[in-house]
């Protein structure tokens, strides 16, 4: 299946020679599910723009929940970014539901009843750790991401950090999980922390262990589930490692507002909260940093004489949808499979929706909206990388 890049990976796996000193650029990818699919689509469109066969251009990346996994698959490519865009193309415009999660209808509705009741009744009954069993997604990543080759890529020059976020139900810490060539200490702030590590696949299952959907998983002595859910910072990583410009890319979609009419007002279901609490972790925080970067930015801009060592500006850019992909889910929600369907039936919860359909249909749609909107930031795209 992946013959074709690790082929290629062998043939092309060279050193940079030269000693120009390299830009400290870093890619944040955020969370969100099959929505994660725009994120390949706006990388596709940036190496079209930049229309070379330039090996990645980021020194830095980091990645929360399925914006892990596309990091990743960054790192393991990073000789050539064309490459690694083209693999995560080929994985997410053949993905499957069964390749990600195993659908029982009974199973699925028994965990859900079994998860309800337990948690009204309180009566110590034994709750399912999760609604969907997430095996399948961990047989394709062991077949997909060839993680020693993270580690070849930093040695050989290719990329200097990798960071995968996670959340520990323990601590309550937003946790970055980071491997790295630069002499970086653990960090420690208010509710997150860094740990340097070599990242396994138990990391990427970590990030992307949607609460209640998908088991946590247990590194060390924690258990941890997916990482936007505390992540209240998510470019801090980034900074923490260095960055001196940033390149981030969320999927929360358009932000205009459609008002309600009264037949559509109606007591929210248990699926329509959960999807409102999930979209809010995968989208609120990243548009939030973001702001506060700008604002740290427009302080410093007014600011005489030189600032203190540690405080720099932060060159920035962010892309997002410039459509909702909760409505464009709406248009393949049919293409759900019908243990999924029932579970959200007579709601509204697109949100839960869209983080769930990992059907190819869905995600080709999403990676073209990416290359439209990478392609309307052209300009924007090339002052970012100086060309």
């Amino acid at each position: 299946m992946h013959a074709q890049y690790d082929q290629e990976s062998s043939d092309n796996m060279l050193s940079r020679q030269d000693n120009k000193p390299v830009p400290q650029t870093a890619l944040v990818l955020s969370g969100g599910g099959a929505r994660a699919a725009y994120q390949v689509g706006v990388m596709r469109g940036i190496a079209r723009i930049l229309n070379d066969d330039r090996p990645n251009p980021f020194r830095i990346i980091s990645g929360t929940s399925a914006g892990a996994l596309n990091a990743t698959g960054l790192a393991t490519h990073a000789h050539k970014l064309k490459t690694s865009v083209r693999m995560l193309e080929y994985v997410w415009e053949n993905i499957t539901i069964d390749r990600v999660y195993r659908l029982d209808s009974s199973g699925l509705l028994s965990s859900a009843s079994n998860w309800v009741f337990s948690f009204l009744a309180n009566r110590g009954r034994k709750m399912a750790p999760s609604l969907l069993d997430n095996r399948p997604l961990q047989e394709l990543l062991s077949s997909v991401l060839k993680l020693e080759r993270v580690g070849e890529n930093m040695s050989l020059g290719y990329l200097d950090s990798l960071v995968v976020n996670a959340s520990g139900y323990s601590s309550g810490e937003s946790v970055s999980f980071f491997q790295s060539t630069k002499e970086v200490d653990n960090w420690s702030r208010p509710h997150r922390i860094g740990i340097r590590t070599e990242l396994r696949h138990q990391h990427l299952m970590a990030s992307t262990a949607i609460p209640s959907l998908f088991p946590a998983i247990k590194i060390n002595r924690e258990y941890f589930g997916d990482g936007a859910i505390r992540q209240l910072a998510p470019l801090s990583p980034a900074i923490h490692l260095g960055a001196e410009k940033i390149l981030a890319i969320g999927v929360s979609g358009s932000r205009r507002k459609h008002p309600a009419k009264d037949e559509d007002v109606a007591q929210p279901s248990l699926s329509q909260i959960l999807g409102h609490i999930l979209n809010s972790a995968f989208v609120d925080s990243l548009e939030h940093d973001i702001a506060t970067l700008q604002r740290h930015n427009a302080l410093l801009a007014q600011c005489r004489g030189k600032p203190a060592h540690d405080i720099r500006p932060i060159d920035l850019l962010s892309i997002t949808p410039s459509e909702d992909p909760n409505h464009i889910a709406d248009a393949h929600y049919h293409r759900l499979p019908k243990s999924i369907r029932l579970f959200l039936r007579d709601t509204n919860s697109n949100s839960l929706a869209s983080l769930l359909m990992f059907d190819h249909h869905y995600c080709s749609d999403l990676m073209k909206l990416g290359i439209a909107d990478a392609q309307a930031k052209r300009e924007q795209v090339l002052k970012f990388f100086n060309e």
